[in-house]
This record gives C-alpha cells, sequence and structure tokens, in this order.
C-alpha cells in the first residue's frame, strides 16, 4: 500500500510540473508560422525552378524554331547560316541564357551538301542547360544542378526560292 500511495504521488507531481505542456495558449500561431514557412520554402523554391526550366524550355524551342525560318529565306547559304545564328542568340538572350554555351546542328534533306534545294527540308536543332536557381556550386559533386533541353525544328524551303 505504501507503494501505490509513493507511486500516486510521483504520478501527481509529474503531472502539476508538466501542465505546462497541455496548456495551448498562443501557440496556434507559432505554429502557423512555422509550419507555414517548412511549407512555403520549398513550394516557393518549386515554383522557382519549374519557371527556370520552362523559360529554358521556351528559349530552346523559339531559338530553333526561328532559325529553321530565316535559314530556309535566305539567298545563300553564308547568308542562312550568319542569320540563323542572329536569330539563335537573340531568342536565347530574351530568356537570358547564354547563346555561347548552346549547342546547335543543322541538318539538311534529301540532299545534306545542299540546304537551300527547293522542296528541301532544314532541321535545326538547338541544345541548353539551364541552371537551378539559388542552387550552391558545392552541391555540383553530389546533385545534378543544371537540367538539358534541347528543341529541333523544320521548315521546308519554298519552291519559288531563288538559290536554284
Amino acid at each position: 500500500m505504501l507503494r501505490l500511495s509513493r507511486f500516486a504521488s510521483f504520478c501527481r507531481r509529474v503531472r502539476t510540473r508538466m501542465s505546462w505542456l497541455r496548456q495551448e495558449q498562443g501557440s496556434a500561431s507559432l505554429e502557423f508560422i512555422t509550419v507555414g514557412m517548412v511549407m512555403l520554402v520549398p513550394l516557393v523554391y518549386l515554383v522557382l525552378t519549374m519557371a527556370a526550366i520552362q523559360s529554358g524550355a521556351l528559349a530552346a524551342e523559339g531559338a530553333a524554331r526561328q532559325a529553321a525560318r530565316v535559314f530556309v529565306q535566305a539567298e545563300n547559304l553564308e547568308k542562312a547560316e550568319s542569320a540563323a545564328a542572329r536569330a539563335i542568340e537573340f531568342a536565347l538572350d530574351n530568356h537570358n541564357v547564354v547563346a555561347a554555351a548552346a549547342q546547335v546542328s543543322i541538318t539538311c534533306a534529301p540532299d545534306p551538301n545542299d540546304c537551300l534545294t527547293r522542296h528541301g527540308y532544314v532541321t535545326v536543332q538547338v541544345a541548353i542547360t539551364i541552371d537551378l536557381p539559388l542552387a550552391p556550386p558545392v552541391l555540383s559533386g553530389a546533385f545534378p544542378l543544371q537540367v538539358p533541353l534541347d528543341a529541333a525544328a523544320t521548315q521546308q524551303v519554298s519552291q519559288f526560292s531563288g538559290a536554284r
């Protein structure tokens, strides 16, 4: 009986000392702010990352499309290549992508040696890499901090082209 009363008094003392844990006066706002920040920061980073990737995808697609369009409208091969290079640079700069880092390939069909053949097809492929926003370079060895993107566009050379 003596042990039971000691245990009961011990439990009462613990309950009275721990009563401050049961009081929830003013803690709801603190919990809301804490949980809100824990949820909001990753959500904001996700939105920033998706916006950067979407901007890069639009840049690559626009660069390929415009380069193919100006290429098939040029009078000769030299003018076509310079116009395509300017179109790619302009489209990538418009989306804050470094144009010098882009990999560009231009292929022609049916004759790969003569790109401006009437009814021929010119395909421009643009490949870029987008850096993840706010990613520290220290993590580059552990995680991929860049997203590769590529786009291709094909245009037909007009039958009324002056090249041949």
